[in-house]
């Protein structure tokens, strides 16, 4: 039987597992057959199974495969002074400058402002998008930010506890010290709010102005080594991470 899809027929599964890059065509065959597939909620064990990798869901081992033709999410490092839109009618630098050579037509997942570095999502899923900003989903972004002078334990309890904004109460879900000197500390910050210019006015609030401002995670993804500007698409574990975090 042809491999080649139809509207009523599809792909065969071990065929769209073999393209996602899960495995070979006969170890996703032997995937399938231990139980360990499921599309659209259902587990599957026959080989002969097809399915639309446009619109079906599918999951190896509790993990979702994004299958959908042409779907791309990068992972950037913004640099500090490039700032978060796809164009500037102002002809400032911008996020979409670094990426003016890729053909798809993507768009940021979030912003950082101008003043802040680090690790930037851009796609062409709008879902994906969606659900990374949205609080339901408990999207962790991590933060570090260098502060004036040595932190004290007390400030670090009012971030975790909680303080008022002019734009409502905030809590971080985790605050630590990672350095700390006698004119400055460097402080990391997990949190899922994605208020504006948040980790800098929640600091502020303390009494600890930010010098410098890097964010390092989201989810399951992390900065790493990259340098600024530099733009990596995500594929294999760590874009299959990415869309089981938020539920996809």
């Amino acid at each position: 039987m042809s491999d080649q899809p139809s509207e009523t027929e599809g792909i065969r599964l071990q065929k769209v597992l073999a393209q996602a890059g899960i495995a070979s065509r006969r170890a996703a065959e032997q995937l399938i057959l231990d139980g360990r597939v499921s599309v659209d909620g259902r587990i599957v064990t026959e080989l002969g199974s097809r399915v639309d990798p446009a619109t079906a869901v599918i999951h190896v081992d509790g993990e979702r495969v994004p299958t959908e033709p042409g779907l791309v999410v990068l992972m950037m490092n913004k640099p500090r002074g490039v700032i978060t839109s796809m164009s500037d009618d102002r002809g400032r630098e911008c996020v979409g400058d670094l990426i003016a050579d890729r053909p798809e037509r993507l768009f940021h997942v979030g912003r950082l402002d101008a003043d802040t570095e680090g690790l930037l999502l851009l796609t062409n899923d709008g879902e994906l998008a969606n659900r990374l900003g949205h609080p339901s989903h408990e999207v962790a972004k991590t933060y570090r930010a260098t502060v004036r002078g040595p932190i004290s334990k007390q400030a670090l309890r009012a971030l975790k506890d909680g303080i008022d904004l002019d734009d409502g109460p905030i809590a971080c879900d985790n605050a630590r010290v990672i350095q700390r000197l006698t004119d400055r500390s460097l402080v990391e910050i997990v949190l899922h709010s994605g208020r504006n210019r948040i980790v800098r006015r929640m600091l502020d609030a303390v009494g600890y102005p930010v010098i410098d401002l890097v964010r390092t995670r989201i989810g399951p993804l992390h900065l790493g080594r990259m340098r600024p500007g530099q733009v990596i698409e995500l594929e294999g574990a760590d874009l299959r991470a990415l869309y089981t975090a938020v539920g996809l």
